[in-house]
């Protein structure tokens, strides 16, 4: 699922009286701020070869996945990051052994795009979130 199915469905299109905002609307917002940094553990994350499928966690809870690298409550925003890897998605079951391939199919190129795995209340599933142009 790509950033514009996710934030694509306001109530505005809908012609009903406008309620809660959507929280994926503050996560783009936390993912444009946290963008050099995200890409910049991404890189490392491949180049001291953990991975070179890096995953990123967004979420405004606790999780037990990877490793918080940037904290909501110390950075005043609405969602935590956490650093991950394909291999601990698929070591925890996140995504089955079998399915393996097929997410690697749709993974986009890390040097362009985040992978967010991202949590809310009612469910879970993973954005590609494209880094800024003309940014190294």
């Amino acid at each position: 699922m790509d950033r514009e199915e996710l934030l694509s469905a306001t109530p505005e299109d809908s012609g009903e009286p406008k309620k809660q905002e959507s929280p994926l609307l503050s996560l783009e917002k936390d993912l444009e701020f946290y963008a050099d940094a995200i890409k910049e553990v991404a890189i490392e994350i491949m180049v001291e070869g953990i991975s070179a499928h890096p995953i990123f966690i967004a979420h405004q809870h606790e999780v037990k996945l990877g490793e918080i690298i940037l904290n909501r409550e110390e950075l005043n925003t609405d969602w935590t990051i956490q650093a991950s890897t394909l291999e601990e998605f698929v070591e925890k079951g996140i995504i089955n052994k079998e399915k393996k391939e097929q997410f690697l199919k749709v993974y986009k190129k890390p040097e362009n795009f985040m992978c967010v795995f991202v949590i809310v209340p009612e469910g879970a599933n993973f954005i590609y979130y494209p880094y800024k142009k003309g940014k190294s």
